[in-house]
């Protein structure tokens, strides 16, 4: 298999993956009902999630520095599987969160190893081409999939039967599929190569990139908190605030903000990364300031457009933080700096799930939500800020204008 054709195949894998993690989404109600669990809940099960993909991250997300992408992807793979058929067999709430840890940890296993496999077969195929190209594909498989994955999830619990079996036995059976064409893929580490002990992800930032890597990091953790918030309370927030019961319409809405997302990334990608922070920053406070005025009146269009709008600005502002953190990391240390970046982003992702949790059976949803949105918004203007100031393309617009 040639490296550009490992390329899609890579990307393809790393986009199953992340669907899988979000088709849950529109099922929690179904689950909800059968099991006869309170919202609380919902949050509690999303958050073993992330800290899946944390504790996954933390212990190995690094090591396909040498113990190989195509490895550590196949693996994931087998690991998806077996979350899938943890769903299949134990649907009640234990079973739940030991299942989303299990995709979490999958996820988390991924993500750095198929990022920078990615960027390293694109360049061995294009050797010409610009990081951003491989940089932005990453972006739209992790983007991409979390987008379709309640989309999936939303049709499966419409109009299939026994859509809490039906969609989980078929990412089985995609799961198992791409761990056979994975290893078909070229490897792009020297796996004989003579490598340090094992140790758990070292918490340093690149050396002499202190303050960028945190810019970056911090915009990276922000994007998936606004995510967070769509994907573990989304249905909630439509069937109790807005009177929705269309589970495909839970799906719809968490697709569209995915889908934003993604789209973003692809449309902005030739133009230059401080005018898309600057985008981002926009998008984010349109966005959650009409996110947060749609659940107050209520109005279910204004929540809508208010996520689809800040989710653009996270896909712009995730994707540079990627790009960013690429390009500060040591050749040979790429898997293990994109490691500490996703490790930070997914903490975006349990620190508000767990917060929300706890303080649904005190406070209202809508209070919840309004305080979520301010703080995101406040971490999104400190971080895009200071990733416009140290992008590339700052020293240049500088000095044309000093």
């Amino acid at each position: 298999m040639s490296d550009l054709t490992g390329f899609w195949v890579v990307a393809a894998a790393f986009t199953t993956v992340t669907a899988y993690a979000t088709v849950p989404t529109p099922l929690y109600p179904l689950y909800q009902a059968a099991d006869d669990f309170p919202v609380p809940v919902v949050t509690f099960i999303f958050a073993a999630f992330a800290v899946g993909v944390v504790v996954s991250l933390f212990l190995i997300g690094h090591i396909s520095d040498w113990a190989g992408r195509r490895r550590m992807a196949v693996i994931a793979m087998l690991v998806s599987a077996n979350a899938a058929v943890v769903f299949i067999v134990w649907n009640s709430v234990p079973g739940l969160v030991v299942a989303r840890f299990v995709d979490g940890v999958s996820v988390g296993m991924l993500s750095a190893a198929a990022t920078a496999h990615l960027a390293e077969l694109r360049s061995n195929a294009r050797p010409a081409e610009t990081p951003v190209v491989a940089a932005s594909v990453a972006g739209a498989a992790n983007l991409g999939g979390l987008a379709l994955g309640p989309l999936v999830g939303g049709l499966f619990a419409e109009f299939a039967p026994d859509p809490l079996e039906l969609p989980h036995a078929v990412f089985l059976v995609l799961f198992v599929g791409a761990a056979v064409v994975l290893r078909h893929v070229p490897e792009t580490v020297d796996t004989s190569a003579s490598h340090p002990a094992y140790r758990p992800q070292r918490l340093a930032l690149p050396a002499g990139s202190a303050a960028a890597f945190t810019a970056a990091s911090t915009g990276a953790a922000a994007s998936f908190a606004l995510f967070a918030l769509f994907t573990s309370l989304a249905p909630t927030f439509l069937h109790d605030t807005f009177q929705v019961s269309d589970h495909l319409m839970d799906g719809a809405t968490v697709f569209a903000v995915f889908g934003a997302a993604a789209v973003a990334q692809v449309l902005l990608v030739r133009v230059a990364q401080r005018a898309q922070l600057l985008v981002a920053i926009l998008c984010f406070a349109i966005g959650l300031v009409s996110i947060a005025a749609g659940a107050l009146i209520p109005i279910l269009g204004l929540f809508v457009v208010g996520g689809i709008v800040a989710g653009a600005g996270a896909g712009i502002m995730f994707r540079s933080a990627l790009a960013a953190a690429s390009a500060l990391a040591a050749p040979d240390r790429r898997g293990e700096t994109l490691a500490l970046l996703f490790l930070i982003a997914y903490a975006g992702l349990v620190a508000p799930v767990l917060l929300v949790g706890l303080s649904l059976p005190l406070v209202g949803e809508t209070t919840v939500l309004l305080v979520f949105s301010a703080v995101v918004l406040v971490a999104t203007l400190g971080a895009g800020i200071a990733m416009r100031r140290r992008s590339p393309d700052a020293a240049a617009h500088d000095g044309g204008t000093g």
